[in-house]
């Protein structure tokens, strides 16, 4: 992984559960893999303006466009399961309902043809903020003995999708290709002179070897014409009376104690890393979106 941090984002002071109470549809906690929405609103209010468009090609059941619409902005998102696109819609309804003055759309469809998706919105979004799939299934929704007083560890709600043509299911190669495709559709677009790209991402482990997530989709993001400007920390743990507060899944912190059992000290990861890259055309220099980003923190 390139880039050096330059900002810490307190994000995970409460669960996501909390954050998604009221302002979500129930359905929504059936998602696997949401992005927190604090993370989504710091980035929408950091790198965009009331009125601009903000894009995710992988909305799932919607947290950008919701966030989005919330904070005065209009959204647009494409997601591939038709399940979740539904989800995304009424999700954005609820929002409406709640009083959001920003308003959105959803596709259901495949984002590796993004430009073709949503042709009206070429060179118009102010910021893309999307997050990758961590493989065709997460830890998802769990009870343990210790929760149920019954042997054994049941499972829910962990699966992305069961059609074999969604990117969740493809080994990193075939990832990192059709993620590669997407972003490129989103350099079309970003709108020039000022267009954002914003990617949360983590390393994740497969039979115990780190993947380095974030590494490779700052390759991606190079090898389609962005230009990387920034990379910021996003909490998913809290920050207490002098201690972090755990937000680990149960079964993050069961494999960690495996690791360590076995010699190898690994540990939990507590943060998503926020990858921003500006379109082509925008002022020369990582320092003008860190001077905004500033400056907008301070409003």
């Amino acid at each position: 992984m390139t880039g050096a941090t330059t900002s810490v984002w307190a994000t995970g002071q409460r669960p996501s559960r909390v954050q998604r109470r009221g302002r979500y549809v129930p359905e929504s906690m059936r998602h696997p893999g949401k992005m927190l929405p604090s993370i989504a609103a710091r980035v929408i209010a950091t790198y965009t303006e009331p009125g601009e468009l903000v894009v995710d090609p992988m909305c799932g059941i919607g947290t950008t466009l919701v966030e989005a619409a919330h904070l005065g902005r209009h959204a647009a998102g494409v997601e591939f399961e038709e399940r979740w696109a539904r989800l995304a819609v009424a999700n954005l309804g609820h929002a409406k309902k709640q009083g959001a003055p920003g308003f959105g759309q959803v596709v259901a469809g495949d984002s590796r043809h993004i430009a073709r998706l949503l042709p009206d919105l070429v060179g118009r979004a102010a910021l893309v903020l999307t997050s990758p799939p961590y493989g065709a299934a997460t830890h998802g929704h769990i009870r343990s003995t210790r929760d149920t007083g019954e042997p054994g560890v049941r499972k829910w709600n962990q699966h992305y999708s069961t059609d074999r043509a969604n990117l969740a299911h493809q080994q990193l190669p075939a990832l990192l290709e059709g993620f590669g495709r997407i972003l490129a559709g989103c350099v079309e677009l970003l709108r020039p002179g000022g267009g954002v790209a914003a990617i949360t991402v983590r390393p994740y482990r497969v039979r115990g070897e780190l993947v380095d997530l974030p590494g490779h989709v700052h390759q991606l993001a190079e090898e389609v014409g962005l230009v990387f400007a920034d990379r910021i920390v996003c909490l998913l743990c809290g920050l207490g009376e002098g201690r972090l507060l755990n937000r680990a899944s149960f079964f993050q912190l069961h494999e960690a104690r495996k690791a360590w059992a076995r010699g190898t000290p690994i540990h939990a990861v507590a943060h998503e890393d926020l990858l921003v890259f500006r379109r082509p055309g925008t002022p020369t220099g990582s320092q003008n979106l860190k001077d905004l980003r500033g400056e907008r923190e301070l409003q």
